[in-house]
Parts: structure tokens; sequence; C-alpha cells
């Protein structure tokens, strides 16, 4: 087996100078960043995309989409954690040297999600009453729920992909999720631009090629890796995957949590907004917003899992710390990144909805958002980073336990009592956005 280039002489830096190993560190840790932030940023542009060609089709389109993606963001949310349960196992049996069982966890993974992503299935065949019973207006509801069922394809290439990219990911090999996503985006922005805009096809041919896009992010990580891409790491499939299946159900269970929780919040605000008077428009405004926010956020979540592979590399060679000091650089470099898109959304804050809509109201409402976004775009550079420490020391657990009580013993009950009683309206819900990431911090 060859070196291991993020391992080498890890102890050996602490000898030289300050700047010299902030360097060797920063070249590790964009080793693993870089790729990660060129995959997510591209595979939820895709989603944007999306977005942006509903929003031109209606402003019910787009609040349908929008919802249509919150719903399906519940899993989006729950599978990702649940694959984070790979970066601590795959990460520590990398720096440990155990290369063959990053396959046996991989195939571990794939077990347990699927059988959760079956299990999820009602929400999206009844999205339309469970819509009306929140309170969503009818027609939203419905259409909401016809284009929920379109996205149960892309629902089951989450449990597919979220697993095979935190295993390409242990060993330094995202680059081909990189690639991967890099055709998938490619390919989307084609058949949008001919299938929506120059044969004018409605917003279901839109969803069906978001789900085309994620089938083949998944599909060229997996050939990659049965085609002889990891031949250390994957011996093919085994009986072993079956072994000690309930402890690796316990962990993936309390990485879904701890993510999760912190996803869905983000999308019960949405859900809340449809309560609000004019809800296509504070429905349409809020998910600019968000979709800004997040499409950003794939920067700290890239480091998010950069740090967690660094740490859980360190620790699993024993080199504490090693992985204190890969803590220090990734969350400094965040938040520089952070401090650059913060005072971007501040300069353009009039602009930034254009890609997005030509609603006149809709526009004039993000633009009133926009100090809000830009300070939570700041905040949230930070506590990805932190919570990839956790993921990398296997700390999940605890991390869950903050995230239900700063969202929701917080942050929605501060959300519906402003917004729902005293009728501060969306303002509120952007606001207890921007809110819950500095107690987190805190």
């Amino acid at each position: 087996m060859e070196t291991v280039p993020l391992l080498e002489n890890s102890e050996s830096n602490y000898k030289q100078s300050l700047w010299r190993r902030i360097f060797d560190e920063s070249k590790k840790l964009w080793r693993i960043v870089g790729p990660a932030i060129f995959q997510r940023v591209v595979i939820y542009g895709m989603i944007v995309i999306t977005q942006a060609f509903a929003g031109h089709l209606g402003d019910l389109e787009l609040a349908a989409l929008s919802i249509s993606t919150i719903i399906t963001g519940f899993s989006f949310g729950l599978f990702l954690g649940m694959a984070s349960a790979l970066e601590t196992l795959c990460g520590q049996a990398f720096g440990a040297k155990k290369y063959h069982m990053l396959g046996v966890y991989l195939q571990r993974s794939w077990i347990v999600l699927f059988l959760f992503a079956v299990m999820l299935l009602p929400i999206y065949i009844y999205t339309t009453p469970l819509l009306k019973l929140c309170g969503e207006p009818e027609d939203l509801a419905k259409m909401a729920g016809h284009v929920t069922i379109w996205q149960i394809p892309q629902h089951f290439a989450y449990s597919t992909n979220f697993p095979l990219n935190r295993f390409l990911q242990s060993q330094l090999k995202n680059w081909v999720t990189a690639a991967s996503a890099g055709i998938a985006f490619v390919t989307h922005i084609f058949l949008c631009w001919l299938l929506l805009y120059k044969f004018h096809f409605g917003l279901i041919t839109a969803v069906l090629i978001l789900d085309g896009g994620w089938w083949i992010v998944t599909l060229g990580q997996f050939l990659y890796m049965v085609c002889g891409g990891c031949p250390d790491t994957w011996k093919g499939f085994s009986v072993d995957a079956f072994a000690d299946l309930w402890e690796f159900v316990k962990l993936s269970t309390s990485s879904g949590v701890m993510l999760s929780l912190e996803s869905w919040y983000y999308r019960v605000l949405v859900l809340l907004t449809g309560n609000l008077p004019n809800a296509e428009i504070a429905v349409g405004a809020l998910s600019i917003c968000m979709s800004i926010s997040t499409w950003e956020m794939m920067i700290p979540l890239a480091f998010f899992a950069g740090t967690g592979v660094r740490v859980a590399n360190e620790l699993g060679a024993g080199r504490g710390q090693a992985a204190k000091f890969a803590m220090i650089v990734s969350v400094l470099t965040s938040l520089l990144i952070g401090t650059i898109f913060w005072a971007l959304i501040l300069t353009f804050h009039d602009k930034i909805a254009l890609f997005f809509t030509s609603s006149k109201v809709i526009l004039d409402a993000v633009d009133n958002l926009s100090v809000l976004l830009a300070f939570t775009i700041l905040l949230n550079s930070v506590q990805p980073v932190l919570s990839g420490v956790a993921v990398g020391s296997g700390w999940q657990a605890l991390v869950a336990y903050v995230n239900i009580g700063s969202y929701y013993l917080i942050g929605v009950p501060f959300g519906i009592i402003l917004g729902l009683v005293f009728h501060y309206g969306v303002m509120v819900n952007i606001g207890s956005y921007y809110f819950l990431p500095y107690v987190r911090i805190w």
C-alpha cells in the first residue's frame, strides 16, 4: 500500500515555524476541501437552476417547487447526516490502515439508508394532505404534492450517493465525485435550456431533469469504485456488511439526528411562512434567501467534511495535537471565506434575487431581508466546521442534543410567537435563521 499523504510527518511539523505549519496543514485540508466545494456547489447549483427556471414560469410554480424541495430536504438532511457516520468510521480506519473495513462500512451504510428510504416514502406519497394539514393554501399544496411524487427517484439517489461520497472522500478520492458532479451539472444546464427554455416544457420536466442529474453523480462514483478505482478498500460485496448492523444503525442514527435537526429547522421555517398573509410571496422570498445561503453554505459544509476527515485521520493515527491544529486552520479559513461573501451580499443587496425571479414584489422582499441574510452567511461559516470536529471525534450524539436545544427549544417557538402571534412576518423567520448559528457557536 502506498504511503498516505495526509498522515506523513504530522508530528515533525511542530518543529517548523507557525506559518510553515499553517501552509502544510492548508495543503492537506484543501486536497479534500477543494474538490468537495466544487462537488457541493455544483450539485446544489442544479437545484438552484431548477428553481430559477420555475421562478420564471410563475410565482405559484416557484412556491410549489420550493415547498417540494423542503419535503425532499427532510430526507436529504437525514441521509446526509446518517452517511456522516462513515466520516468517523472510514476516516479512522484509513488512518489506522485497516483499509478493507472501508468497503464493509460502505455496504452497512447502504443497507441502513435504503431501509430508511423505504420507510420515508409515505411522506412523499401523502405530501398534499400533509401540507393542507399544516395550513398551506390548497392550490399550493396540490401542486407541491404532485411535484414531490416525481422526486422519489432523487430520494433514493440520496441513500446511495452520500455513503459513496464519504467512502471516496476518506481516501482522498473525492475528485471522482467532483468529476461526476461536473458532468451532471453540464448535462442539467443543457437539458433545462433545451426542454424548458426552447421547447417550453413544464415544472415536472424540470424535476425529472434534476432526478437524472443526481443519478449521474451516483452512478459515476459507483462505476469508478467497482471498475478497479479502489483496489485496497473495495473487495466486492460481503456478508460481513450484516455483522454488527445494530451498532452501525445507532451511530448512523445519531449522526443523522445531528445534521438533520439543523437541516430540518430551515425547512420548518419555510413551511411556517406558508401560513403568513400573501403566502406565495412570503414563501418565494424566504426560499430565495435560503437558496442563496444554502448555496454558499456548500463551502462551509465542504470544510465540515474536510475537517471531519483530517481530525479522524489524525486521531486514528494517535496524533491528538495535529487534530487540534487541523481544526483551528479549518475554522479560520472558512471564516475568511464567509467574510468575503458577507461583504458581497451587503454590496449587491438589491440585485441578488434577479437570478431567481422577475417579480418586483419578491425582489423587494428579498432586498429587505438582505442584511439578515449576510449575517446568516457569516455565522454559518463557522459552526459547520465545528460540527466536522465532532464527526471526526465521534461526538455526534452530543451535537444532536445541542441542535435540539438551539433550533427547536429556542428557534421554532421564537419564530411562531413573533411571526404568527405578533405578525412580524417573514422578517422573523429569517431573523431566527440568522440568530441560531450564534446560539450554536456559543
